[in-house]
């Protein structure tokens, strides 16, 4: 089955969107830190079951091809990506769907989740956190300056925004995420975690070098009902470098 990409204007901004299968259920990819659908979920647009699926992957504004506007970090950046992309998938008229969001679009994920209950079939999060510890705000200055990532993780980027983009946009993320250590106990979206009702998985690699495994555990343990999965040699890319066990666990959960 072919992957059509097209834009629709959401809440005064044009977002660009993936789309492939035919299925009956409806799940949309959420993007990490600077992703997009093409750069981050890869494997889950090819691979992924087309019978049973109808997948979406989203570019949040900012981000891939939703430019303009430039993306920035006001302090409730998360929440605009919920409400835009829940507001994505109603104007593409999909009345219930699952959601995958990997990272910063676990954060966004679990928001979504919370605040529009009756919209969300069922909800997977890897490599996400509902908080920001000191430690955190160490691990992410590491990752600040973007000529010291691996060329492999950087060229993609690089050659979808250019250099100045993704670098200023980095640093800025970095600014943006590192405010939330400021909050009471680092809160991102603590206190929605006991609202989100519908069934959800959280998978976690063990050997992650960003979101240590604390983040995961403390998802899961907040989440009524929900099932955590830990992968032993997962880093935080777990999706691309394990795509098909990945994919099989995400398949049989979404079932």
């Amino acid at each position: 089955t072919s992957i059509t990409s097209a834009k629709i204007q959401v809440n005064g901004v044009h977002l660009h969107y993936q789309q492939t299968g035919e299925g009956s259920h409806a799940v949309l990819l959420l993007p990490g830190m600077l992703g997009s659908g093409q750069t981050d979920f890869g494997p889950q647009l090819k691979s992924m079951n087309k019978q049973l699926f109808t997948v979406v992957a989203w570019d949040p504004r900012g981000y891939g091809k939703s430019i303009p506007p430039s993306r920035d970090f006001p302090p409730d950046f998360f929440e605009r990506d919920a409400k835009d992309a829940v507001d994505l998938m109603q104007a593409l008229k999909f009345k219930k769907f699952s959601l995958l969001g990997w990272s910063d679009g676990g954060i966004t994920a679990l928001i979504a989740a919370a605040k529009y209950p009756n919209l969300i079939h069922k909800l997977v999060v890897w490599g996400a956190n509902a908080s920001v510890t000191q430690e955190d705000v160490r691990i992410y200055n590491g990752i600040r300056d973007v000529s010291k990532w691996s060329e492999k993780v950087r060229k993609p980027l690089e050659e979808l925004y250019g250099h100045k983009y993704f670098a200023e946009t980095c640093e800025a993320w970095v600014d943006g995420i590192s405010r939330f250590a400021e909050n009471s106990d680092g809160s991102i979206c603590q206190q929605l975690l006991p609202d989100i009702k519908c069934p959800t998985f959280i998978i976690h690699g063990e050997k992650d070098p960003l979101v240590p495994q604390a983040h995961a555990e403390y998802i899961h343990k907040h989440i009524k009902g929900s099932r955590l999965l830990l992968m032993p040699e997962g880093k935080h890319n777990l999706h691309l470098r394990f795509a098909k066990d990945f994919n099989r666990e995400v398949e049989n959960f979404l079932r």
